[in-house]
């Protein structure tokens, strides 16, 4: 088996080639860029698999992959990256992609994905592309500590201070003492006020 590893950071090439070459039965080749990968491919394809890293030199996002996946002597081109999106794997697989690899999987996994890969099927981390996208914090919550937050919760729910005291395990006048800090820290005049901008940036 012979495999093409393209990226632009020596410690992760080198890295990867120590993970593959372990295996005893895939040789390998290295480009630190797009260019010299597909000169390579040129001089000394075929190869079972190219994998290209996402963000080196010459990728210009998904064109590279694009570029790649035309030339005659690699039949098998896959993504690798630590920052891609889940949407970025996706696009890169309905082009084409042998499949999508992030840098976080664990070295046995990664060699098994790239012999996986190199066989004919195409590899992407089920949890990885399952995966809620993460949302960005609303400006609100990061003003707030973790127990105003609580209090806050509370306060969303239609809860009293006494309520809310008795399910975290307070005093009656720490939760007044925090709900007047809450309402100071959002701007809000009333109970009522505060859970509905709570509710209104999708904070609960």
């Amino acid at each position: 088996m012979k495999i093409l590893i393209a990226d632009d950071h020596d410690l992760v090439r080198d890295t990867l080639v120590a993970f593959v070459e372990a295996c005893g039965d895939i040789q390998t080749e290295t480009a630190p860029d797009l260019d010299t990968a597909c000169s390579l491919v040129d001089s000394s394809g075929p190869f079972d698999l190219v994998l290209l890293d996402l963000n080196m030199p010459g990728m210009n996002g998904l064109d590279g992959l694009e570029r790649a996946l035309s030339m005659d002597k690699a039949p098998r081109v896959a993504l690798i990256s630590g920052q891609a999106s889940r949407e970025v794997a996706e696009k890169a697989l309905e082009c084409g992609a042998a499949g999508f690899v992030p840098k976080t999987l664990p070295a046995k996994s990664l060699v098994n994905a790239i012999k996986f890969m190199a066989m004919g099927e195409q590899y992407a981390p089920v949890d990885f592309m399952t995966a809620e996208p993460a949302t960005a914090e609303h400006p609100m919550a990061s003003q707030l500590t973790g127990r105003e937050r609580q209090v806050l919760k509370g306060l969303t729910k239609g809860q009293s201070n006494k309520e809310i005291a008795r399910d975290l395990d307070l005093s009656e006048p720490t939760i007044k003492l925090h709900v007047k800090t809450l309402y100071r820290k959002i701007g809000a005049a009333n109970r009522t006020q505060a859970a509905l901008l709570a509710r209104e940036v999708g904070l609960f």
